[in-house]
């Protein structure tokens, strides 16, 4: 099983206990309010959402990480890898993403949960080369980025919802652990 351990977190592959968690945090309009086209997620949709992770992580060797607080057990989000299917342009690409509890946020955990799939994306699994997407306002995604030595490579528009995105990028030349 891939875990990989932070000063502070677990990421790790995803539980049953995880579903009411994550579903909890899919419903808060705060923190999808830069995901697609805004709107909440209930608990089917949470449930067929890990169920697809899970199945990234058979058929890439990589996918969405539970994120987890090692001081207490909980579960805080998600960060990991993916394929952006939905955005052809960029391809063929892998690209990192995050999702927190607002509860979570304001204390360095996307960060640390980031830089550790990066180091896992380009040291462990070999890729040369990682993308992340962000829509064009989404500061907090932004800071992120910018922590992860991401440089932009362009700017887009979303193919089903016609917002702007950022589109960056870091190659393992660029990388520094």
């Amino acid at each position: 099983m891939t875990e990989i351990r932070t000063p502070r977190l677990l990421l790790r592959r995803w539980h049953d206990d995880d579903l009411v968690p994550m579903a909890d945090i899919n419903a808060d309009p705060r923190v999808m309010r830069w995901i697609d086209d805004g709107s909440v997620r209930d608990l089917d949709h949470t449930a067929e959402a890990i169920e697809r992770w899970e199945e990234e992580w058979d058929e890439e060797g990589f996918g969405l990480f539970a994120v987890e607080l090692l001081a207490s057990g909980e579960l805080a989000g998600f960060t990991g890898l993916y394929v952006p299917e939905f955005l052809p342009e960029v391809g063929p690409a892998v690209a990192i993403s995050w999702r927190l509890g607002s509860q979570f946020w304001g204390q360095g955990y996307a960060s640390e949960a980031a830089q550790a799939t990066l180091e896992f994306a380009l040291q462990d699994r070999g890729l040369d080369r990682v993308i992340s997407i962000s829509r064009a306002g989404d500061a907090a995604s932004e800071n992120v980025i910018r922590k992860l030595g991401m440089v932009l490579e362009r700017e887009t528009v979303h193919p089903v919802y016609g917002f702007p995105l950022r589109v960056h990028t870091i190659d393992l030349t660029e990388y520094q652990a």
